[in-house]
């Protein structure tokens, strides 16, 4: 029993995406590759970000900082995902689910983050001339501070509410997580503060970061149509774009996840969706502002040439 919230059950066991044996090992093997690609994806951002002085700039360091966050919230969940598909039971501790839980902050965070990266190229593009004063160093890290520090007051609020929930018999989760909505499910007592957040915070967190994309990409926009240089104009519509790619990735799996009323049937639709907010769009991020980001392309080939010269 836990003492902390007088609860009978010390362990949930997780249903995983499937039920079929045969699906286990190919399974594994998928979501292994793409673990060890978004692992090897982005940190390789970081360290190229880090090591090449011409992408020492605000962009590229919020740019470094949504590599960290993804790279964390896909370890919070994918290598327990691994180890349940080639176990017999896929077994989570209570304390291990709520620290799964509480750790799912980076999702929260990645909301901000991308908002955060929306106004930066909202500055560059349409006020170019004030945006070293705008972006400065100092700006930016209160802006990545204060990213964590919204997704760090949302865990905790759902922690400090979920550790008055009451599980009494039912453990099995459905889903290959700890997710909250799976959770409140198996409660045998009253979730209704708990939901009521949990719609509240969703909202808040999808809403929120949204009215500071949507207006920001509406006046980039508008600056962009001004713009005379087709090359300038290019270059502007690149940049955009691979953010905005990002952004409906993200946040269109993250909405059909949690915007949504409860049932067996859409926590079944919720794991497909889950899926890929939590594993796939990790991978997916350093690809989208590598291979459509002309600097970083430039940055990655200067750092090869120099690794070439170095072994002559």
């Amino acid at each position: 029993m836990t003492k902390g919230n007088h609860s009978l059950v010390t362990e949930f066991i997780l249903s995983g995406l499937t039920e079929k044996p045969e699906l286990q090992l190919p399974l594994f093997l998928l979501f292994l590759g793409i673990y060890v690609f978004t692992v090897m994806g982005n940190l390789s951002m970081i360290i190229l970000i880090g090591l090449s002085s011409p992408l020492h700039t605000p962009m590229y360091y919020l740019l470094s900082s949504l590599s960290f966050i993804d790279l964390s919230y896909s370890t919070v969940i994918t290598p327990k995902m691994l180890i349940n598909f080639v176990t017999e039971k896929n077994v989570i501790s209570y304390t291990e689910c709520i620290t799964q839980l509480y750790f799912l902050v980076f999702g929260i965070s990645e909301c901000y983050m991308l908002a955060a990266m929306a106004y930066d190229r909202y500055v560059a593009i349409c006020n170019p001339l004030l945006y070293s004063v705008t972006m400065s160093p100092q700006v930016c890290c209160l802006m990545v501070a204060g990213v964590y520090s919204m997704g760090l007051v949302g865990a905790t609020t759902h922690i400090v509410c979920m550790l008055k929930v009451l599980f009494c018999k039912e453990n099995i989760i459905n889903d290959f997580f700890c997710e909250l909505s799976p959770l409140l499910e198996l409660s045998c007592s009253s979730t209704f503060i708990n939901e009521v957040l949990l719609l509240c915070f969703s909202a808040f967190n999808v809403l929120l970061p949204t009215l500071t994309i949507v207006p920001s990409y509406i006046f980039i926009l508008a600056s962009i149509l001004r713009i005379r240089s087709t090359s300038g104009r290019s270059k502007a519509v690149s940049t955009c774009s691979s953010h905005l790619s990002a952004v409906a990735a993200f946040f269109g799996s993250g909405a059909f996840m949690y915007l949504q009323p409860s049932s067996s049937n859409s926590m079944d639709q919720g794991k497909v969706s889950s899926v890929f907010y939590t594993i796939v769009v990790p991978m997916l991020n350093p690809l989208i502002y590598s291979l459509r980001n002309k600097d970083v392309k430039v940055a990655l080939c200067k750092i090869f040439q120099k690794y070439q010269s170095s072994l002559k």
